[in-house]
């Protein structure tokens, strides 16, 4: 039975438009243009489209137009998770879950949409028991369970500021993130199942807990069913915590709170210094995730005359902001089904169907991952016309890395295979720096395989040049020339906003500069070609080299080091380490085992590197500084007179040694790696 003809939102957004505004455009280059012109009409169109609701009016959108420190919705009252939970009622008359998870066990739930409330109003009354108040923050290390969406939405509903760390990531890497934001509370797990193992962390958090000694209250989730994390207390139980029952449990009420009163802390690690810690406001993060996953991913798609439940999966860790994306399907209505383990099996035995699998069983609509899974599946030759419940995708989403034209076409030919001829690939690029998308899908635009579809409403994205100059059809900095709602706040503990402003104003004064190689073609398509800064970004999940130095550095036989992550479009993403050693070591698969082992212990398996090189020497700015970006430009194939000005070099000799790699990868590779 084919499907009925279908409208997608962005289509009801703009008719809403035309008979509420009178507003009626012949292009969504000229909706665009609006949308980026008009602030004001815009996001209060946005406002009242998904019929937001405060207790108190806002005097006006945008109080102040800077970046940053704009001012947007004053005197409105919001929470997330209100948003979240006014779908209790429909979505239960309905028939329609909340939540269904499964784990590599095997081991599936399904949370109803009243069980998600009580569970996290439970949690909420027994956190506020505690002595929790609007403002403080929460820390949790927790894995992609039903479980850590509980405890966001109770944490966010007093008004607490939650942090999340996936539970793969190492104490000194998980400190480095926490001890920056003084938590009163850790919410923690005693272990996690991954690659077909299960991995006790209840050492791991007893670090934790010793290494704040802000915290005054401890919930540990017995992931493990108890079989590990023996030394935890037993009374700071997640599960009894939530379990409450009782009239004040079915009164409990989220806190109405001002617009941008701080929601969650992200981080986003630079090249030097501790990793950023965001602050995000609820306000701002409920307008961009409603614009973005309703709009441009067209969660929710309403059928003509026939509504059905939407049953949204992006695979994602908890230490990867596509979690907040995933679990804001919520703020939708939508069905979340998540997976907990490793997408592609075990090493012992790799299988890159799990999550199809997953998908096909439970009737999935959107399907979402990083770029790189599905070059994965592709190598692997996954053969999705195996599982015939996958017909019920409309939608495969990526994002993380760019996507090649090869993997999409493999993807389109695979569904077609299955008979859906028509599946739509909206293909994403934003970043956790404000938990949103700048570029993305248009269901109604043309699919160009290795291309984004458009810029998102709202998004005054542009490439620009050195000299500050918009440009298109050539590559340049993505920049943000006018501010949206889920800017940060502010960092954590940031006095004068010095690292905010370092961070994304330092190139062009005012002006978001994002950190990404940009080109937008004549005909509105964009093209991510990968980082132009020297972040780490390991298929979206990002890391300050800073953070791999300090652990690769404390080894003694090295003496320095210098990492580079390579992305370009269409190719695999290729990291490298170089490392220069105490004279008289020898580089073999000992001491590699030993660095990789550093970087598994301090930060995570996600940030080893694909090659580990000795070198003679690390070249460095005449002030110390280690030259990533002048490495990672000559290796992606730029000639070295462009890249560095040998005059400001400590040791320009050392260059040569990167000059003959680049050469050596170029033959091998006919180009750029």
């Amino acid at each position: 039975m084919s499907k009925p003809p279908f409208v997608p939102r962005l289509r009801l957004y703009q008719d809403w438009l035309r008979s509420e505004r009178g507003l009626a455009f012949d292009s969504y280059d000229a909706l665009w243009r609006w949308s980026v012109t008009d602030l004001g009409a815009f996001w209060q169109s946005i406002w009242d489209y998904f019929e937001l609701q405060s207790p108190t009016p806002h005097a006006q959108v945008l109080a102040e137009e800077k970046m940053p420190g704009a001012r947007w919705f004053e005197g409105a009252q919001v929470n997330f998770a209100r948003q979240v939970l006014r779908h209790v009622q429909p979505a239960q008359a309905a028939g329609l879950p909340a939540l269904v998870s499964r784990n590599e066990k095997g081991q599936q739930h399904e949370l109803s949409w009243p069980e998600l409330q009580r569970q996290a109003a439970a949690l909420a009354l027994h956190l506020k028991a505690q002595g929790l108040q609007p403002g403080d923050r929460v820390a949790a290390y927790l894995p992609n369970v039903p479980e850590t969406i509980v405890a966001f939405l109770a944490v966010v509903s007093v008004g607490a500021v939650w942090s999340l760390c996936a539970p793969d990531m190492g104490t000194n890497a998980v400190l480095d993130r926490f001890r920056q934001i003084e938590p009163t509370v850790l919410i923690a797990c005693d272990g996690v199942t991954y690659g077909g193992k299960d991995h006790d962390r209840g050492a791991v958090v007893a670090e934790l807990k010793a290494a704040l000694p802000s915290v005054r209250h401890l919930l540990v989730l017995r992931n493990l069913g108890g079989t590990a994390g023996a030394g935890l207390p037993p009374h700071a139980d997640f599960t009894a915590a939530a379990a409450r029952r009782g009239p004040e449990v079915e009164a409990f009420e989220p806190l109405w709170l001002p617009f941008d009163h701080p929601l969650w802390i992200v981080y986003s690690s630079g090249t030097t210094g501790l990793p950023k810690p965001i602050v995000h406001g609820h306000g701002g993060i409920l307008m961009t995730m409603l614009l973005m996953m309703a709009l441009h991913n067209d969660i929710g798609c309403s059928y003509d005359a026939n509504s059905f439940g939407e049953r949204y999966h992006w695979y994602s860790s908890t230490g990867w902001v596509m979690w907040n994306a995933q679990m804001a399907g919520l703020a939708l209505g939508t069905t979340c089904c998540i997976y907990d383990g490793n997408p592609g099996g075990s090493k012992d035995q790799p299988d890159w169907t799990v999550l199809w699998r997953f998908a096909a069983d439970l009737g999935v609509t959107f399907f979402g991952a990083g770029a790189a899974f599905f070059a994965n599946c592709m190598k692997a030759g996954v053969q999705l016309s195996h599982y015939p419940g996958l017909r019920t995708v409309r939608t495969l989403g990526t994002t993380g890395s760019p996507l090649s034209e090869e993997v999409q076409r493999w993807g389109t030919q695979q569904f077609e295979q299955l008979g859906v001829p028509d599946i739509w690939w909206c293909n994403i690029s934003g970043g956790t720096d404000f938990a949103g998308a700048f570029i993305g899908g248009n269901r109604e635009l043309p699919q160009v395989a290795g291309q984004m579809q458009c810029r998102l409403l709202g998004c005054a994205v542009e490439a620009w040049d050195e000299q500050g100059r918009p440009v298109v059809g050539e590559v340049g900095e993505l920049v943000c020339s006018r501010p949206i709602p889920s800017m940060p706040l502010y960092f954590w503990n940031d006095p004068g906003n010095q690292r905010y402003l370092s961070s994304y104003f330092d190139m062009y004064p005012n002006v978001w500069r994002h950190g990404d190689w940009l080109e937008i073609t004549p005909e509105g398509g964009c093209i991510i070609y990968g980082r132009s800064d020297a972040t780490i970004n390991r298929h979206g999940m990002r890391m300050g080299t800073s953070e791999l130095y300090s652990a690769v550095e404390a080894l003694p036989e090295v003496l320095d080091s210098l990492v580079v992550d390579l992305e370009y479009l269409g190719r695999e993403s290729w990291m490298a380490l170089f490392v220069v050693l105490r004279p008289g070591v020898e580089f073999d698969e000992a001491l590699r085992a030993r660095i990789h082992g550093a970087i598994r212990a301090a930060l995570s398996p996600r940030f080893l590197p694909d090659q580990v090189f000795q070198v003679p020497e690390i070249p460095r700015t005449l002030s110390g500084k280690k030259q990533e970006l002048p490495v990672k430009k000559l290796l992606l194939g730029q000639p070295l007179e462009k890249v560095v000005n040998k005059d400001a070099m400590a040791n320009p000799a050392s260059l040569d040694w990167f000059v003959r790699l680049a050469k050596e990868r170029s033959a091998a590779d006919d180009g750029l790696a």
